[in-house]
């Protein structure tokens, strides 16, 4: 098992891996955290085919090959257990051979031969809910996994479509998905997209990011999916709403002030 209900699960890093020299500064700070911070348990996340970019001349990242190579570096270098995101069945025994979770795409999450495949690796199933469900509806996508053999379940929760290039984050939503029997997630960062309202790409508020995510832990979730970037502006994807790096060491230790106290005031796991 990777979760652990005694610690804060964290899963951070860029939203397209893009390269080495991208990651190395992200997994530093990530790994600083983590020393300082051992209620914490980070993943180090990113994408290596961002294949659902809204418009088709967008730069798709590093591709397969040369994403898991950055994967084995990083783990090998640092020693952090790592999370991507795959699209289609084939693709995952062999991202699965590499990285310790598999993560589902909000959009995806009702594809059943995706599910099923994700489930048949070792990896623990990191799956969205669709911007598209109510998280009454995360029980039929968790009993997919469950039916399928999944090692390990989480639910992340990034947001609700209401009306057009918005989306807000329905707060009752982690304890209706608690109900599952599985940890909850909230991806504070996706979140604050707007999604597709940037001319050909998505623009995002990030000013948001830091309410979001403190609310989520206050009501319960147990972990949060933050993506950080060394420069977001120059960033091949999501330049919008992730959060600089230098600033993210201050957004986490809040939120672990945050679990922390919800932690005592229930007497243990939220």
């Amino acid at each position: 098992m990777i979760y652990d209900s005694e610690k804060l699960l964290v899963l951070a890093g860029p939203c397209s891996l893009e390269s080495l020299e991208t990651c190395r500064p992200v997994a530093d700070t990530l790994a600083a955290l983590q020393q300082k911070h051992p209620e914490l348990n980070i993943l180090f996340k990113g994408s290596f085919d961002k294949a659902n970019r809204t418009s088709i001349g967008s730069d798709r990242g590093t591709g397969m090959e040369a994403g898991m190579e950055i994967f084995q570096t990083i783990k090998a270098e640092y020693g952090f257990k790592t999370i991507t995101d795959i699209h289609t069945p084939d693709q995952c025994a062999t991202v699965g051979e590499v990285v310790d979770a598999l993560q589902i795409p909000a959009f995806l999450c009702r594809q059943t031969d995706l599910l099923v495949a994700a489930a048949a690796t070792d990896c623990a199933i990191n799956v969205k809910k669709g911007q598209f469900l109510s998280p009454y509806e995360m029980e039929f996508v968790t009993n997919k996994l469950e039916e399928a053999g999944a090692a390990e379940i989480w639910q992340t929760d990034r947001g609700t479509t209401f009306g057009y290039q918005n989306l807000v984050v329905d707060m009752r939503s982690f304890s209706i998905m608690a109900g599952n029997g599985h940890p909850t997630i909230i991806d504070a960062t996706h979140s604050v997209q707007i999604p597709g309202g940037a001319g050909g790409i998505s623009g995002g508020q990030r000013e948001y990011v830091a309410p979001l995510a403190r609310a989520a832990i206050a009501a319960g979730a147990n972990g949060v999916f933050l993506e950080t970037h060394p420069n977001p502006e120059k960033a091949i994807s999501d330049a919008a709403s992730q959060v600089p790096l230098g600033e993210f060491p201050q957004l986490v230790e809040s939120l672990l002030r945050v679990w922390q106290a919800v932690r005592c005031s229930t007497g243990g796991d939220s």
